[in-house]
């Protein structure tokens, strides 16, 4: 299931970051955003999502929220 779809307030884990864009992939690694990690969706606006990663929040757009898979 992709980050896009999930239900805010649970927590997943994430599976796997599903993009060809090594600038993207960089990117969400940074936030600490890869495979194995918990993420949670804290809203959902309409088009960002907010959602917390280890102990910080992030404000995450459409495209990177298709590209999590959980």
């Amino acid at each position: 299931m992709k980050l896009k779809d999930a239900i805010e307030g649970q927590e997943y884990i994430i599976q796997q970051i599903e993009t060809d864009d090594n600038d993207l992939n960089a990117f969400l690694f940074s936030l600490g955003c890869y495979s194995g990690e918990a993420i949670t969706i804290i809203s959902h606006l309409k088009d960002s999502y907010v959602v917390a990663i280890k102990d910080a929040r992030y404000n995450i757009d459409v495209q990177l929220a298709d590209a999590i898979v959980v």
